[in-house]
C-alpha cells in the first residue's frame, strides 16, 4: 500500500515540478537549486493534499459540531496563515538554507570517518515496508513526546511554545500556530532522529504527513472523543483540549503527540472527560501575545529573553 502511495506521488510529484515548478525556477535565476526544488516539490504537493483534506473533511465537522463558538474570527484566520506557510514548504525552505550545507558537512565528515547509520529495519529482517512505517511511526512518536514535554520544562523555551498554547478560539489550523524559531528546533530534532534510525526519505515524508493530519484533527474545533478504549490509543481532540486547558499551562498534562501511551508510561495522562477552555492564565490578566503573524513572533522573542533572564537571576 505505501509503495502504491508512493508510486502515485511520484507521479504527480514529476507532473507539477514539470509543468510548474522548474519552469518557474529557471525564469528566476535559480537554476542551480534545481535538484533541490524537485525534492521541495514533493512536500508542496503533499501540503497541497493535506489542505484540501482538512477543508472538505475537518472544516464541515468543526462546523456540525463545534466544541466550543469562535468568539475571535480573526484569530482563526491567522492561525490559517500558519498553516499555508507550513504546507506549502516555507518553513521547509527556511531550513534548508540555514541548516542543509551544515547537514551535509557532517554527513560527509562521517561518510569519510567509516561511519554508517545505524537501520531499525535491520532488527527484523522481511518487517515489510508497513510494518517499517508502524516501527518508525512509534519511535518518532517517543521522541516527539519528550521533546513536546521539553517545551514546557524550560522557561525560556515555554516562552516560545506560549504563543502555540495562547489561542484561545482552537480550531483545525492551531496546530501550525508556532514560533517560527521552536518549529526550527523541532524539525532538526526530528529530522536528526529519523537519519539515525534510517528512515528514507519517502517515508519520512509520509510520517510527517500523517502526524500532521492527525495534529490538525486533534486540535479541531470539535466535540468528538474515542470513547474509554480509543483515548488511551491515540490522541483525540478532547484528550488534546485539556493539554490547552487555562491553567495547565507550563507544568501541563498530555503532553503525547499522537499515541497517548506515553502519557500512560510516564503518569502525565489526564482523561478528565471535558471540552475545557483553551488558553494561558496570565492572558486573563492582561498579558498580550499578539495579534497578527508577525507580533506573535516578535512578542515570542521577547518572551523568551524575559524568562531567560529570571532563569539567570
Amino acid at each position: 500500500m505505501t509503495e502504491t502511495l508512493s508510486d502515485w506521488l511520484g507521479v504527480a510529484q514529476g507532473w507539477l515540478f514539470e509543468t510548474v515548478i522548474q519552469p518557474l525556477v529557471f525564469q528566476l535565476g535559480f537554476g542551480a537549486f534545481v535538484e533541490d526544488a524537485f525534492e521541495g516539490t514533493e512536500w508542496l504537493l503533499i501540503g497541497m493534499l493535506e489542505l484540501a483534506l482538512l477543508f472538505l473533511v475537518l472544516r464541515p465537522l468543526e462546523a456540525l459540531i463545534p466544541a466550543q463558538q469562535i468568539t475571535d474570527p480573526r484569530a482563526r484566520w491567522n492561525d490559517f496563515l500558519y498553516t499555508v506557510l507550513h504546507r506549502i514548504g516555507v518553513f521547509s525552505l527556511l531550513i534548508f538554507f540555514t541548516l542543509d550545507p551544515l547537514m551535509d558537512s557532517i554527513a560527509g565528515w562521517l561518510r569519510f570517518d567509516g561511519f554508517h547509520p545505524f537501520n531499525l529495519e535491520t532488527l527484523w529482517p522481511g518487517i515489510g515496508p508497513l510494518g517499517a512505517f508502524a516501527v518508525y511511526f512509534v519511535v518518532l512518536d517517543f521522541c516527539d513526546y519528550w521533546y513536546h514535554r521539553a517545551s514546557h520544562k524550560f522557561n525560556w523555551w515555554w516562552a516560545l511554545h506560549g504563543l502555540h498554547h495562547s489561542q484561545q478560539n482552537m480550531n483545525l489550523w492551531s496546530d501550525d500556530r508556532n514560533h517560527v524559531l521552536d518549529d526550527l528546533l523541532r524539525d532538526v530534532y526530528m529530522g536528526v532522529i529519523a537519519l539515525c534510525i534510517g528512515v528514507e526519505p519517502a517515508q519520512y515524508v509520509l510520517l510527517v504527513s500523517v502526524s500532521r493530519i492527525l495534529q490538525s484533527l486533534q486540535h479541531a474545533n470539535v466535540r468528538i472523543h474515542f470513547g474509554w478504549l480509543g483515548e488511551r490509543l491515540l490522541v483525540s481532540p478532547r484528550y488534546h483540549r485539556m493539554h490547552h486547558a487555562i491553567g495547565a499551562g507550563q507544568g501541563g498534562c498530555n503532553f503525547a503527540v499522537l499515541l497517548p501511551v506515553w502519557d500512560i508510561l510516564f503518569r502525565t495522562a489526564d482523561f478528565t472527560p471535558r471540552f475545557v477552555a483553551t488558553g494561558i492564565r496570565d492572558q486573563l490578566s492582561g498579558r498580550e501575545y499578539g495579534r497578527g503573524f508577525w507580533s506573535q513572533q516578535w512578542l515570542g522573542l521577547k518572551r523568551m529573553i524575559e524568562y531567560a533572564r529570571k532563569d539567570v537571576v
